[in-house]
């Protein structure tokens, strides 16, 4: 069995549908309450054993560097301060066994790109893949259940839901067949099919787990669809060598990287705070009845 240590965040996306918000920040930089995406995907994956992240990055994603290093100034002024709630939680964001490592992803060539300039710091291992803006509420984590199935299977296993027939135009679309042992392994993967086109209304989501042969795929993989070199290109051209599953995960899923799907995230998360949520309902209870 491959071991699966290794989580891959791409994050060299420049956030256009949030501009002017994502001018000079990275759009993984949004809060959603008082924790930005990334940190919301980091300890998705530290939940699930990861134990090396690598963050594939771009131009103007600093910020993103900054937030998990140490910041000696701030943790001295929080300490004279007697701030010690606030000291920890600064000080325990990537705990010091985890390894981070900032990878630049020169040129904007796609999310295939981006995970195969990760392939260095990976090795010959299987990988989580995280797309922060993707981001999952569940009691067990999204990558938690991923691994669960990988260690079952020992196949790579892509995040899928079901999504309207009309906005199969903005996902990877499977097709799958049930096999015996009640796994679904992928029989087709198109990147963003017109609906006449889709092979089924199955969308994958930001979240997978790969094995370091879609490396060798991606580096053959030619600019697909918007001119990139696609994630979904590559795997399929692993399916001809090995199979391919999918997991419907169990959890809520919030696409971020739209205004509404951010809202709706900050609001719910809002609802299930544990120090604000209280509050915070009476105060939408107030706004829905004026």
């Amino acid at each position: 069995m491959l071991q699966l240590r290794t989580a891959v965040f791409p994050v060299a996306g420049r956030g256009t549908r949030f501009l002017p918000a994502t001018k000079a920040s990275p759009k993984e930089m949004l809060p959603i309450v008082d924790k930005p995406l990334i940190q919301y995907a980091v300890e998705e994956a530290l939940e699930a054993g990861a134990e090396r992240l690598v963050f594939v990055t771009g131009s103007s994603k600093r910020a993103i560097e900054d937030h998990f290093d140490t910041d000696v100034e701030l943790e001295r002024q929080l300490l004279e301060s007697g701030k010690h709630d606030l000291l920890a939680l600064v000080r325990h964001i990537v705990p010091p066994e985890a390894t981070c490592i900032f990878v630049r992803q020169g040129a904007p060539l796609g999310l295939g790109h981006a995970v195969l300039c990760a392939k260095r710091a990976v090795g010959d291992e299987a990988f989580f893949v995280h797309l922060a803006d993707d981001l999952i509420y569940s009691k067990v984590g999204c990558l938690t259940q991923m691994r669960q199935h990988f260690e079952k299977y020992g196949t790579s296993v892509l995040g899928v839901e079901m999504v309207p027939h009309d906005q199969t135009g903005s996902y990877g679309i499977v097709a799958v067949q049930t096999e015996e042992n009640g796994a679904q392994r992928v029989t087709r993967i198109v990147e963003k099919p017109r609906p006449a086109d889709a092979p089924s209304n199955l969308a994958v989501v930001g979240r997978y787990v790969l094995t370091p042969a879609v490396f060798a795929k991606l580096e053959r993989t030619q600019r697909g669809a918007g001119g990139e070199i696609q994630l979904t290109d590559g795997i399929a051209s692993l399916m001809a060598d090995e199979p391919v599953h999918v997991l419907p995960f169990n959890g809520i899923r919030y696409d971020c990287g739209s205004k509404i799907g951010y809202l709706r995230a900050t609001v719910e998360y809002g609802l299930r705070h544990p120090e604000l949520g209280e509050s915070f309902r009476a105060y939408l209870q107030n706004v829905w009845e004026r």
